[in-house]
C-alpha cells in the first residue's frame, strides 16, 4: 500500500482537526460545534460568558482560513461557475434549510452522528439527498445555466 496523495493527506488532517475541535468544545465547554448555531448565537442577545467562546470559535475559523490562504493559497482556491444571483439565492436557501433543520452539517453531520443522534442522522441524510438532487437538476436538467 502506497503513501496517500497530498490532497488526501490535507483532507485527513483537516478532518482530524475538525473532530478534535468538536470533541474539545463538547468536553470542555459542554457545547455542540454547530457553526450555524454558534454564529446565530452571536447575532442574538446573550450573556457575556456565552459570547466569548463563540467569538473565539468563529475567530479561530477566520484566522485559520486566513493563515491557510496566506501560506498555501492553492489549497483554498475556489472558482464559482454560477452567476452572483445564483450564489445569493443558494446562500439564502442554505440558511433557510439550516433554520428548518435546526442546524447544519457541522452540528448534525459531525457532532450529532458521532453521538448517535437519530434526529441528526435523519437531518444529515436529508441534507445530502437534497444536495444531490439539486446538483443533478441544476447541472443536467437546467444545463448548468443558473
Amino acid at each position: 500500500m502506497g503513501v496517500l496523495p497530498e490532497a488526501y493527506l490535507h483532507s485527513l488532517i483537516g478532518g482530524v482537526l475538525i473532530g478534535l475541535s468538536a470533541t474539545g468544545l463538547l468536553l470542555f465547554n459542554g457545547k455542540i460545534a454547530g457553526i450555524s448555531g454558534i454564529v446565530g448565537g452571536l447575532l442574538t442577545p446573550l450573556a457575556a460568558r456565552d459570547r466569548g467562546w463563540r467569538i473565539g470559535f468563529v475567530g479561530g475559523l477566520l484566522v485559520g482560513g486566513a493563515v491557510m490562504a496566506a501560506r498555501a493559497p492553492e489549497l483554498v482556491a475556489i472558482t464559482v461557475e454560477r452567476s452572483p444571483a445564483a450564489v445569493v439565492v443558494a446562500g439564502l436557501l442554505v440558511g433557510f434549510g439550516t433554520r428548518l433543520g435546526s442546524g447544519c452539517t457541522s452540528g448534525h453531520g459531525v457532532c450529532g452522528i458521532s453521538r448517535g443522534s437519530k434526529r441528526s442522522i435523519a437531518a444529515t441524510l436529508t441534507f445530502m439527498a437534497v444536495a444531490g438532487i439539486v446538483t443533478y437538476v441544476v447541472n443536467h436538467v437546467l444545463g448548468g445555466r443558473i
